[in-house]
């Protein structure tokens, strides 16, 4: 069933919108186009060719999935800057909630996945330019399995299956449209991170948060540490709670058990 945009998202002002038919990756276009841009930029594509995942692992995307990067100039440093893939996450989950409807089952998987059902249908990725401790250009890329997913077979031993929202669903969203309501979404969040602080979006990115209170393993290089998810800092990093006590725990891959 092809999901229909009944009320269409109010465009952010002062965000240009540039949609591509090729690209080789929305985030490496992301920074060819920053020198030229004068404000923050949506750069979607239709058809990808060599995206990206976190730690350099290859992103799939079909046709019909979404391939997207906003690239924008932020205040203060990388801790700053990081903190936005939490509005990126609550963005990409309310606008499927939007779209789709409230009794999608969407939760939001620490550091940056979107799950639905369980499995893995999106993914955030930050890179950024700067020096002198400060980011001069960020790229938020943000894929969306929304068509078809990865093999089971073509990801790691024991990550999160991969889903789509077809798939699991029936639902058909046209990425242009999910665009369209994934820029509102991040305006919104943005603005309440700007006039707030990152209190609101952790206390909203908790409410949404996949495995609370239960036992997650977080990886980090050759260490791993399983405990209690406990939620997230102030800077966003994850707390786990387990027989040695309290970690707090900047970057890390995480599984569950049973995934």
């Amino acid at each position: 069933m092809r999901v229909n945009n009944a009320a269409p998202s109010i465009w952010p002002d002062n965000v240009a919108r540039h949609i591509l038919d090729r690209v080789d990756s929305t985030n490496a276009e992301a920074f060819r186009l920053a020198p030229s841009l004068t404000g923050p930029a949506w750069i979607m594509a239709r058809k990808q060719e060599s995206g990206r995942g976190r730690r350099g692992r290859a992103w799939t995307d079909p046709p019909g999935n979404f391939a997207a990067t906003l690239v924008l100039r932020p205040a203060g440093g990388p801790s700053d800057a990081a903190r936005l893939s939490f509005v990126a996450a609550l963005a990409v989950h309310d606008a499927l909630k939007t779209l789709c409807g409230p009794s999608l089952n969407i939760a939001l998987k620490w550091p940056n996945d979107v799950l639905l059902n369980g499995g893995k249908l999106s993914g955030i990725l930050l890179e950024s330019t700067g020096a002198a401790g400060q980011v001069a250009t960020l790229a938020i890329g943000i894929g969306i399995n929304l068509a078809a997913a990865p093999d089971q077979a073509a990801v790691e031993s024991g990550a999160t299956r991969p889903v789509s929202l077809l798939g699991e669903t029936g639902l058909t969203v046209a990425p242009e449209d999910f665009l369209d309501a994934l820029a509102a979404q991040f305006d919104a969040w943005h603005r309440q991170m700007l006039a707030y602080g990152f209190a609101p979006i952790r206390s909203a990115w908790l409410a949404r948060a996949a495995k609370l209170g239960e036992t997650i393993v977080a990886r980090t290089g050759g260490t791993e540490t399983t405990g209690r998810f406990d939620g997230i800092d102030e800077t966003g990093a994850l707390i786990l709670t387990g027989p040695r006590g309290r970690h707090v725990i900047p970057a890390a891959d995480i599984y569950f058990s049973g995934a």
